[in-house]
């Protein structure tokens, strides 16, 4: 799900989001007709016609109350609202595992279970109710279809000359997929010391970091990446605009290509200075006719168990997903050891 260095991105619709002042959470901040919203990339489409910019322009039309959207990496998010606990400055965060877990732990979120949540399955949302996955997900790679006939199908084909200085991931401990990277190859490759001796060598191949996952697709539909990682519902909004984005799983050499899940995980932030808006905005997006535009406008997949999208983006990403393996990490372990892992990843790639 990216992400970027933090920018300010703001719909059409949305205010623009300048240095918040303080809020306080004074009766005067909270009768504000407005919402802020601090979240990892992918919602937001490239021409403001990505889900976020229909779900954010309907809420504003059905309550009257503006969103403030501030967008940035799944782990800068994350600080940001972190460096602002003692005089918190947005109400809702939206991010990807494992940094949910991470806003989770470090109390940065308080329990509210939106209108709906029963609707989501348990694997996806907080035992204790302080987020709710609002749109599913899953990590993949895309590839330059105009320069590739075909996708590579291994980790191993990665590491030919090809691809030299023609490859690049986002960074882990900064972008979530970027992170994903980490966590997928650590599972294919059968542990983590096996998954940091093929990044090492990998990293003859890499452009470089990069905070920005969503910067990725762009560069690879130019020609100037032949391959990237990515996201299945951002790259796949991205290729109605990208004809030469392709997507694609890679799997060990000799195994099927494996995936896992990246939900958009969204909390209302402990001390928001318009938490009542921030309810309803979470409530707004898991409600039926929003997840049902999950497929149809943000190309994802909706996190009802009670929603069965049958559009045409629903039946493409249905056929994406066959014969890939999806696993599920440990998301425990790996917020309770992603520094080290992280710092791992730093000293095997020369990072």
């Amino acid at each position: 799900m990216p992400r970027n260095t933090l920018k300010i991105a703001v719909a059409v619709s949305l205010l623009a989001t300048p240095l918040l002042s303080a809020c306080g959470g004074s009766s005067a901040a909270s009768d504000e007709k407005v919402v802020t919203v601090y979240s990892a990339d992918g919602l937001k489409g490239e021409n403001n016609d990505g889900w976020y910019d229909k779900v954010f322009a309907d809420f504003q039309k059905q309550t009257g109350i503006k969103v403030k959207y501030v967008e940035g990496g799944s782990g800068e998010v994350v600080q940001r609202a972190l460096r602002e606990k003692s005089n918190t400055q947005a109400d809702v965060l939206v991010t990807l595992p494992p940094f949910v877990q991470q806003a989770d732990s470090k109390g940065l979120l308080q329990k509210y279970e939106p209108k709906d949540s029963a609707q989501v399955s348990g694997a996806d949302k907080a035992a204790d109710g302080t987020w709710t996955s609002v749109v599913n997900n899953y990590f993949g790679f895309v590839y330059d279809k105009k320069e590739l006939k075909q996708a590579p199908t291994t980790w191993e084909e990665l590491l030919d000359g090809t691809y030299k200085n023609k490859l690049q991931y986002s960074t882990p401990g900064v972008a979530g997929d970027g992170t994903a990277v980490l966590i997928k190859a650590i599972h294919d490759f059968g542990g983590k010391q096996q998954a940091l001796d093929y990044l090492k060598k990998l990293q003859a191949n890499n452009v470089g970091p990069s905070s920005s996952t969503g910067k990725l697709a762009p560069k690879v539909d130019k020609g100037e990446l032949l391959v990237a990682n990515g996201d299945v519902q951002m790259n796949y909004a991205q290729s109605k605009t990208m004809p030469d984005l392709g997507i694609w799983f890679p799997a060990a050499k000799g195994g099927k290509p494996t995936t896992f899940a990246l939900p958009y995980a969204a909390g209302l932030l402990t001390g928001a200075p318009h938490t009542e808006n921030g309810k309803k905005l979470l409530d707004f997006m898991l409600a039926q006719k929003q997840q049902q535009e999950v497929s149809s406008v943000g190309g994802g997949f909706s996190v009802r168990t009670d929603v069965k999208a049958v559009d045409a983006n629903a039946i493409a990403l249905t056929k994406l997903m066959d014969g890939v393996d999806i696993f599920t990490p440990d998301w425990k372990d790996i917020d309770k050891n992603l520094t080290s892992y992280v710092d791992d990843w730093k000293s095997a790639t020369g990072s």
